[in-house]
Parts: structure tokens; sequence; C-alpha cells
């Protein structure tokens, strides 16, 4: 019989033990019936989504739970935020770099790195429309276009006149580094934003962290006394000041495709530029939903929705859904706990009763772990579970961290090797 493969992520879903709930990650925490029946019903592992010692950003482990070894093809998130956002880049002429609207004082330090989550993505446009029609470049000949794309996230390409620009440059954002050329999370330490540096001695480098520090003083001073941001101090709001800019990248990676590799049609359902931006590299069909509207319920309905009309057209089905990320990053174990019961409720449970799952190969997991004492990415192993078709059960009663550690899939050292085994239990006569 041939088989369908769901491929669900669970953004930043894997956790720590949190005081605030009694000493339970949000995943233990929650009651989650759905999830738990998919548990009962599989096998349950845990998983370095890059590797161990890595706290990867997200589009560094999803690139590696879809197969692609970010190591070897990883071209900075800035790029492929672009591509998301509709953005083109021309190879090496074109820097994009990845943004975010921020929050400092008159001394530059950073009250927080996204405006408290209360930008709208209205307001930051109309921002960033202030931006592009009244900055000008003049440290090097080039010009820019800044996107707003959800909330206070935003990216910025800018276009050499003249020559070469380069991607080796450090970040402005304080909370990202680079090792070994891939974006990673940073925990403690200063929150003054940073300049922007070259890490080589080559030109490119030096005229490209000219220009991120040129527009980074001079968006301040038009973000700083903007009306839109007058109004939101004069309503006890933060300002969006600032622009924070990190994983700066002048090419697109070029990658085999999924349909290349395994023979099959992917569809993607994506809520953020970056994921969108990873599918189409990926060459997955990005199916159209509308950004997150802040009613959870609604949100889920709609792609559940989709998902279903669409289930016959495609073979698999990466879907990624950002909600646990964000209360993680916020440090609200509560709203974790919650976003994941929303979540089991108005996806999980009603997708897996409106299926056979005999049919289907199914997996949940997370890109990375987003512990809500830490509010930020780490590189915890993250909870996984297959299961559907004839695949035996582990016997294990729920989706947690815990539980997954006791599962008959041990530990998956490396997430470049995931899609592939979900590839082998889904279509085992497929030669690829």
């Amino acid at each position: 019989m041939f088989m369908k493969l769901l491929f669900i992520v669970l953004d930043g879903v894997g956790d720590r033990a949190n005081p605030a709930l009694n000493g339970l990650t949000p995943l233990e925490a929650a009651t989650t019936p759905g999830l738990d029946n998919l548990a009962r019903r599989g096998r349950l592992g845990i998983m370095y989504t890059v590797s161990k010692g890595v706290a990867p950003e997200s589009d560094a482990a999803v690139f590696s739970i879809l197969g692609y070894d970010p190591f070897k093809i990883y071209t900075g998130r800035g790029p492929i935020e672009a591509l998301g956002s509709g953005l083109s880049i021309r190879d090496e002429w074109d820097l994009a770099i990845r943004c975010n609207f921020a929050t400092v004082d008159e001394k530059r330090r950073i009250i927080d790195r996204r405006v408290g989550r209360s930008l709208t993505t209205s307001e930051a446009v109309e921002l960033a429309e202030a931006i592009n029609r009244e900055v000008k470049l003049e440290s090097y000949p080039a010009k820019f276009t800044f996107k707003a794309t959800v909330g206070h996230r935003g990216v910025l390409v800018i276009s050499s006149l003249s020559s070469k620009l380069s991607d080796r440059i450090s970040n402005t954002d304080p909370a990202y580094a680079k090792v070994e050329g891939i974006g990673v999370a940073k925990t403690g330490g200063e929150m003054f934003i940073e300049e922007c540096k070259p890490l080589d001695s080559s030109l490119e480098a030096l005229n490209s962290a000219k220009l991120v520090n040129e527009f980074t003083a001079k968006s301040y001073n038009v973000l700083n006394k903007h009306p839109v941001n007058e109004d939101r101090a004069s309503r006890g709001l933060l300002k969006a000041n600032i622009i924070l800019s990190r994983d700066a990248g002048t090419r697109i990676p070029k990658v085999r495709s999924l349909k290349d590799r395994y023979g099959k049609r992917f569809a993607c359902f994506a809520e953020m530029p970056v994921e969108i931006g990873i599918a189409k590299v990926a060459g997955m069909n990005v199916v159209s939903i509308p950004p997150p509207s802040g009613n959870l319920k609604n949100d889920m309905d709609v792609r559940l929705r989709k998902l279903l009309e669409l289930i016959n057209d495609y073979d698999a089905f990466y879907i990624h859904i950002k909600g646990p990320d964000e209360p993680g990053h916020d440090g609200d174990a509560q709203r974790k706990k919650e976003v994941i019961e929303l979540i089991d409720k108005y996806f999980i449970e009603p997708l897996t009763n409106s299926i056979n799952l005999r049919e289907y190969v199914l997996c949940v997991t997370a890109d990375h772990a987003t512990p809500c004492t830490v509010k930020a990415h780490t590189d915890d192993p993250v909870p996984l579970l297959i299961c559907g078709n004839n695949i035996s059960s582990d016997n294990l009663n729920r989706f947690t961290e815990k539980e997954c550690r006791r599962g008959s899939l041990g530990v998956v050292e490396k997430g470049i090797y995931l899609l592939d085994t979900l590839a082998k239990m889904a279509w085992p006569d497929t030669k690829y």
C-alpha cells in the first residue's frame, strides 16, 4: 500500500522542568489527548536537530531535519528570509540580512529585542516605508530594500552599485552568533546593540559592515521620532526604534529538491518567511495560508481544513507550527502549556480523527528546544514521535521529553538522518 507522509514540527516545543508548572515541562503539564494517543500507537525517541552542542536557529535546524547538512549548504538566514518574503537577491552583489524591530534606550541598551511582541504588522509596515523613503546609504555606492514581514520581524537587502558585497560580517543583534558558518543562539552577556564588524580583511567585508552600521544609525534616527512610535509611547508601549540585524548572506543555497531525492510531491504549510523560504529552496509547493491571527483556535481550524482539502494532492506534507516557540522566548511556561493544548485540541486530535492512520506515516517533533527558563534556543534534544502504518508501539503513554527518552528510537544524534528514516517507512519500495 502506498503511504502518505505527515511531518509535523512544533516549533520550539522542547523544554525543561519549570517551577511555574510544579517542576514539569510545558509538554508534561499540558493535557494532550491527541498527541498521547499517537504516542501510545507509535515509537518515541529524542533528537539533536543539528548536532549535540549546537543551539540552532530555526533555519539551520529545519534544513537539517529535511536532510540537508547546514554545515555544508548554509548561506545565512538573510537570503532565506528574503526568498520567503518575495524579495530576490543577486549572488554576491546583494547582501540579505534577517532583522528585528527592537527597543533601545538612549545609551543603545536593548530594552526588548522584539518590542514586547506588541508591534503590529501594520505598524511595522508603516515604519519600514519611512525607512525606505528617508534613509540614503552614502558610505559605499549601494541602495537597499527593507521589508517588514510579520510583527516585529523584517528583512534587509542591500544592493551594491559598484562591486560585490560579503557576508563575512558580524551581527548587530547580541543574542546570536555564527559558529562554523551557521547561526546559533547565545545566552548571557550584556544586551547592547553591537557594531557590525568585518570578519576578514577583504574590502568587500569592510564595505558591507560599513553599510550595515550606516543603515542601523540612520534608521534609528527615522524610527525614534516617527509618529507611530510617538503614539506607542503615549499609550505606554515600547518604541520600535532600532533595527537588529543578523545572519547575513549573499546567495540562496543550491540543493537537490525533495521531489528529485524521493520522487514524491511535497507540500509545505508554514507561517513565517524563513520556513517559506526553506520550502522554496527544497522544491516544496508552499500552500497559501493566512499569517497567524492571534486566535490560535481559528488558525488551527484554517490549517486543518486546508490540509484535509489537499490531502489527496500530495505524497508528503511538511507542517510547521510556530505556536510554542514564542512563549518559550518570553519565559511564559503557562502560556506555552496552553498553546500546546490548543494545538492538540484544534489540530492534532481532529486531524488524526479524520484520517486512517494505517495509510500514513506521521511524525511529530520540533526544530529545536526553547526552554522558558532560558528564553532562548538551546542544544537540548527534542522529543520525537513516529507512528502510523504498521509501525510497532513502544507501549508508552505520553508525548513528553521524559517519555521520549524511554522510546525505542533512542537518540538520533543528527537531524539530517530523520527524513530518510521517514521516507523508508512510508515508501519502502522506492529507490532513492
